[in-house]
């Protein structure tokens, strides 16, 4: 454990996203053992003219005008709004201007002192080092730039020159640590957790379905999570178009046309889900899916769900990754369409109570509390050995 007075300074992704991510279930861990300030710092994407992107820009920059805000126990948010054209010099000299000020601003706000600067995110990386941090982590939770719609060369330059820069550098992602410890060996491989007691609920009979999960035909086949670009809709919509009799449950916002499942009755999206009620809603599965497509973000990726669904205790099924094979002895492995069919039809047939404990057990002792101390005892001794240099 980090020693007493220490204050982290926490740049992540946007504190009030609708899809809840490993930078929230970290930091709301950190504010547990030691005060810290969570930085909203914008997408890596530029902004579109959706409705939803103009709506959380300018709410963005209305929020950059106020001191911080309490969101938990120990913990505040600010917002660091950025001119999204990062290619410009200018641009990057006027952001890390207006980042660098309203970040002193908040800290000498709160009287934090003794800092730790945490970057969950690579493009506030130009702030790293000016706020006379004693140490600098950077916690890399995915390939970003393989993440759709963003400029892959810019983004691969920040995300190396914050790896570079960083006193300590965590990877959640197995695929990645290599690539990692060639640029920084202070680098230490530290996969995702899960809310072992929250999703475990899911299996409990006595626990109430959400209301609306109640409603639908069995069996249910389910998903939670951002359904974006990563999301094979058209392997949905074979399997929806196969098989009438099931239905295919989608829960979370959808950000991508899903034009070839909208013809499809039993496909069922209910849109973003607060994140306490998701156990509620996964009641309701008889199976669970990641039906990802395999590209360079998702090879790269250690996908939350996986352990969520496994804490469930429901059978799931997925595509070949890296971390679905990981798990192989709890996971059902599709490779085709064709493949997840059968997967899906086999763990209907034949799962049994056994199987669901297995499930479980596999990752009880995964929980975000457990990733986080030991996180934090890897950050204390890199602490110790800077201070005896």
């Amino acid at each position: 454990m980090p020693q007493h007075g220490l204050s982290i300074i926490y740049f992540g992704n946007d504190w009030a996203a609708e899809n809840r991510t490993s930078s929230h279930h970290v930091a709301e861990r950190l504010a547990a053992r030691m005060p810290l300030l969570y930085i909203d710092s914008p997408g890596l994407r530029a902004p579109t003219t959706s409705r939803r992107d103009m709506q959380k820009l300018f709410r963005k920059i209305i929020d950059a005008f106020r001191v911080p805000q309490p969101i938990g126990p120990r913990m505040w948010s600010i917002s660091t709004p950025q001119i999204p054209f990062r290619r410009l010099p200018l641009v990057n000299l006027l952001n890390r201007l207006l980042g660098r000020f309203l970040v002193k601003r908040a800290v000498r706000r709160l009287g934090f002192r003794d800092l730790i600067s945490w970057f969950v995110v690579p493009h506030p990386g130009p702030l790293a080092g000016s706020f006379g941090e004693k140490l600098i982590v950077y916690y890399c939770i995915d390939d970003y730039a393989a993440l759709p719609d963003v400029d892959s060369e810019e983004v691969a330059r920040m995300d190396e020159n914050l790896t570079r820069r960083a006193d300590q550098v965590f990877v959640a992602s197995p695929t990645l640590v290599e690539a990692k410890k060639r640029l920084n060996p202070q680098t230490h491989y530290s996969p995702h957790g899960v809310d072992v007691e929250l999703f475990a609920q899911a299996s409990d009979p006595l626990y109430t379905m959400a209301e609306a999960a109640a409603k639908l035909r069995h069996p249910v086949i389910g998903f939670f999570g951002l359904i974006e670009a990563w999301i094979d809709l058209e392997l949905i919509a074979y399997l929806a178009a196969s098989r009438p009799q099931w239905t295919f449950l989608m829960i979370g916002r959808l950000a991508v046309d899903n034009a070839c499942v909208k013809h499809l009755a039993n496909v069922v999206f209910t849109g973003p889900k607060p994140y306490g009620t998701l156990a509620r809603w996964a009641r309701a599965f008889d199976v669970a899916v990641i039906p990802y497509k395999r590209t360079r973000q998702v090879l790269n990726s250690n996908p939350l769900k996986l352990r969520e669904y496994l804490a469930t205790g429901k059978p799931v099924v997925g595509v070949p990754i890296p971390e679905t094979l990981r798990f192989g002895d709890c996971v059902r492995i599709a490779g085709s369409r064709e493949e997840f069919m059968a997967a899906i039809e086999h763990a209907l047939a034949s799962d049994s109570p056994a199987d669901a404990q297995r499930r479980m057990a596999a990752v009880a002792g995964m929980s975000w509390d457990a990733r986080v101390d030991e996180v934090l005892r890897v950050v204390q001794n890199r602490l110790d050995t800077i201070e005896k240099t």
